[in-house]
This record gives structure tokens, sequence and C-alpha cells, in this order.
């Protein structure tokens, strides 16, 4: 059964991965990429337009499904390697998370709503996934 996660990034982050077919987040750590699963839907949301920026982007960016196969590891220089997933990002168009905050069962009713993304990663329901893929005019069944 697959599962429904919410990532997050700067806009200028996803922007990358999803040019490239991949999903990176935590500053490329793997763990909460082996929770994330083949087949499992992810929707990106940036809380800022750069990363470390002050100008905020407070929207869903991207929004896929990731593919077979395992994570990896690139190297960038410098030391670091990250670690990725691939991911089959659909047509979307950005959206911003205030219009639909008391849609979602995660944020509805919540004044801190912003807290669970202070985790990078966060589980979410279908219903929440759906409403998200609506905003963006994303076709999980193309």
């Amino acid at each position: 059964m697959s599962r429904n996660w919410v990532a997050v990034a700067s806009a200028e982050h996803v922007r990358i991965g999803r040019a490239a077919g991949f999903m990176q987040v935590c500053h490329g750590k793997a763990g909460p990429l082996r929770r994330i699963k083949p087949g499992d839907r992810v929707a990106y949301y940036s809380p800022t337009v750069e990363f470390g920026g002050k100008n905020k982007s407070q929207a869903f960016t991207a929004i896929g499904i990731i593919e077979h196969g395992e994570l990896y590891q690139v190297e960038l220089g410098g030391g670091f390697q990250p670690y990725r997933r691939d991911v089959c990002w659909l047509p979307a168009e950005e959206a911003p998370i205030r219009p639909i905050l008391g849609r979602m069962e995660f944020s509805a009713g919540k004044q801190n709503w912003g807290y669970q993304f202070r985790f990078g990663t966060f589980l979410i329901s279908d219903h929440d996934m759906n409403v998200i893929a609506a905003a963006m005019g994303a076709d999980f069944a193309r």
C-alpha cells in the first residue's frame, strides 16, 4: 500500500530536483528517504524561494510518485554526498498553501500548522494529497 508524504525544501532546490527527476531531503540525509518507498506519492512544500533566504514561497512546488529502485548517493564535491530517490514528477503548477489550509486534515483548525514542516518529511492522508494535487492541477491517474 502506497503512502503520501510531504517533503520540505526551498523552491530553488525543488526545481533542480524536479528538472533532474529526483528528490532529496534534510540536507541529503538517508534516514528520511529510507521510509519513503517506490509507489509512494510525494508533494514538496517550499517555505522559502532560496535555501536560507528570507523571500517566502509558502507553496507546494512539486508533486509526483516515487520510482522503483533504491535510494542512492551522489558526489557533489567538497565531501557533500547527499542521498536521493528518483521521482516521476507530474505536470503541475505551484500552489500557495494558505487557500487550502482549512481543507487539509493535517492543518485544519490548527494555529501552528507549520510546525510539522520543521521535520523535513511527514505522512499525510490520501484526502490531503488529493487536495494538494487538485490545487496544483496534477492528476495521479495519468
